[in-house]
């Protein structure tokens, strides 16, 4: 269980999720007071109705600590990562929880283990959807195997068992993220990929958790077989040279700041929540 001195941040990344964000607030309703010390949701310049769905939800539930935040520019998936883990940093947070705006990843399932006092003894907790317990509820087979193929290759080429690339799911203890390395990984999708490779190489403390997942309604941005090509293009370039992977900045905003504005914020931050 998270002590009452811990402050976890949950961040949770929206593009385009107008059907979806709604259901991703509701699974914190029952977890918040036990996990969560203040939640963000960073939408990443949506062109639906994102921001007023995840708004109106929110109103609903004053209790929740949260902020709707927008990006001052597209930064991609990546990007938004970047934003959120400033975020904590400057905020002295404890904890950064990540949980996709799209409604694929249940809460419960890393709520679970934080309850067990699991997040103290790594320095990440990933989501992984292709390892024993795991759950898939509309995952193509031709996807999962590509998944697990990939799996194999990056867990070859880091000399660590990797059970999935990115699920959407994951904590990261901030302590580790103080170098903030992580400004130098892409702001596309690709994010994750640098992000483990990296951690890998910085002796990171990482723990893959089995998780439920699922598609319904969700519209996937990846176009597949250009992102599997850069997939395999990331895992090689580092195999065959990892030193100039390791500290080369991929970010299109490099040297600039990734900066949000809050455009709404719950009542529920002006007064003290009960943690434990």
């Amino acid at each position: 269980m998270i002590e009452v001195s811990e402050r976890v941040l949950l961040f949770i990344p929206m593009y385009n999720c107008e059907r979806q964000i709604s259901r991703v607030i509701r699974q914190l309703i029952p977890t918040m007071h036990r996990l969560f010390s203040e939640i963000i949701i960073i939408d990443n310049r949506s062109t639906d109705e994102s921001q007023r769905v995840a708004i109106e939800t929110l109103k609903q539930f004053p209790e929740l600590p949260a902020k709707v935040l927008v990006n001052c520019e597209n930064y991609g998936l990546g990007g938004s990562h970047k934003v959120a883990f400033n975020y904590a940093l400057n905020h002295n947070f404890d904890y950064c929880v990540v949980l996709h705006g799209d409604d694929q990843g249940r809460v419960a399932d890393l709520v679970d283990l934080v309850a067990k006092g699991s997040h103290r003894t790594v320095d990440c907790l990933l989501g992984a959807r292709f390892m024993k317990g795991s759950q898939l509820d509309g995952y193509s087979v031709f996807r999962t195997l590509g998944n697990r193929v990939f799996n194999q290759l990056y867990s070859v080429v880091a000399g660590q068992s990797i059970r999935d690339l990115g699920s959407g799911l994951n904590l990261y203890f901030v302590q580790t993220l103080a170098n903030r390395s992580y400004l130098r990984n892409p702001d596309d999708l690709t994010f994750n990929y640098y992000m483990i490779l990296r951690s890998i190489a910085d002796g990171w403390r990482i723990r893959f958790f089995p998780i439920s997942w699922r598609e319904e309604d969700q519209i996937s941005n990846v176009k597949l077989f250009r992102q599997a090509f850069r997939v395999l293009s990331i895992a090689l370039e580092y195999a065959f040279d990892r030193k100039q992977f390791l500290y080369k900045d991929c970010s299109r905003q490099s040297g600039q700041s990734y900066s949000a504005t809050v455009i709404f914020e719950n009542d529920s931050l002006c007064r003290p929540v009960p943690l434990g």
